[in-house]
């Protein structure tokens, strides 16, 4: 009898499923609304309905489930379970491990979405093959995860590689958390967003000045084309975050650092930064043995880390 994982994806806006063999090969996937406005029980309903609706479409029955890994927004207790609270989701303090175990009788695991992102690629994407990686996804924010000798990383109060809030520069613009100069301040999506907005109520002259909103997309588009001003503007937040890239390589020494997120997006422009960065900045024999790649999952890297998640747990059982 074969058995199976499943992993759920829990987002502010969609939940989404998916069914794997214990190798990570995806059978069935569901997307369905998160409905957050409905509250916590509708949620975990929700979650449920998931579960049995890819059981269901491989036709196997719930008994062949043998483990659910869960990724969420944090902060939360993976230890314990526990939702601690979030933005987008309704839950407070909410053990969601207990219900999931009562209804499908296995073990249940809950990890933060960047922890389950990094279990993903370390098991099935870019990481394979590893047994010490770090992955830093940039987008809106800067978050990250490390596996440790083939285990994920956790820290204390399970909140390790909060590598987004990491002091760049001492002096620097306030981040959201409060405090100034933050990697997530001066190197993320929002940052060079910010930076690209600046200049174009400035009087630099820019064909950024071409478009009604400005993102961190049309800042690598018209820098591709030759404008000064967006050029500039990634040259200075991709060296900030060639310089978190450094820190974490000095920090802890892995094989491989993989950067996910929409601002990995921008390809090469981004990556020869980092790298040159980094040989700038670490011992030799260290950014030698380091290499720093894309990550391999894109857009699913949620639910195959959560797929992921319940495999690497089941297997250090």
């Amino acid at each position: 009898m074969e058995k199976y994982v499943v992993g759920i994806d829990l987002g502010g806006t969609k939940i989404c499923c998916a069914v794997a063999d214990l190798k990570g090969n995806i059978k069935a996937q569901t997307t369905l609304a998160t409905l957050a406005h409905e509250g916590e029980g509708a949620v975990l309903a929700r979650m449920i309905l998931a579960v049995e609706t890819v059981m269901k479409e491989i036709n196997a029955p719930l008994e062949d489930i043998k483990a659910i890994g869960i990724g969420s927004p944090g902060p939360l207790d993976a230890e314990k379970g526990i939702i601690v609270t979030t933005p987008n989701l309704p839950f407070k303090n909410f053990n969601i491990v207990n219900p999931m175990t009562e209804r499908f009788n296995v073990p249940v695991y809950l990890d933060n979405d960047a922890n389950v992102a990094a279990i993903g690629e370390y098991l099935l994407g870019a990481g394979k093959g590893t047994k010490n990686m770090v992955y830093v996804t940039v987008s809106t924010g800067i978050g990250g995860g490390a596996i440790v000798n083939g285990k994920i990383y956790r820290g204390n109060t399970s909140n390790a590689l909060e590598v987004g809030h990491m002091t760049i520069v001492p002096d620097g613009p306030r981040c959201n958390c409060g405090n100034l100069g933050c990697a997530e301040a001066v190197a993320s999506g929002t940052a060079i967003a910010k930076r690209a907005k600046e200049a174009v109520e400035s009087k630099a002259e820019t064909s950024l000045k071409n478009y009604e909103n400005v993102t961190s997309y049309e800042v690598f588009v018209e820098a591709s084309k030759g404008d000064k001003v967006a050029k500039a503007i990634l040259d200075s937040c991709l060296n900030y975050l060639g310089i978190t890239v450094a820190n974490i390589i000095t920090s802890f020494d892995p094989e491989v650092v993989i950067i996910g997120g929409g601002v990995s997006q921008g390809g090469d422009v981004v990556f020869d930064k980092v790298r040159e960065v980094v040989n700038t900045r670490n011992f030799k024999t260290m950014a030698d043995s380091c290499k720093v790649l894309p990550a391999g999952l894109g857009t699913n890297a949620g639910v195959v880390g959560a797929v992921a998640l319940a495999i690497l747990e089941t297997e250090s059982v």
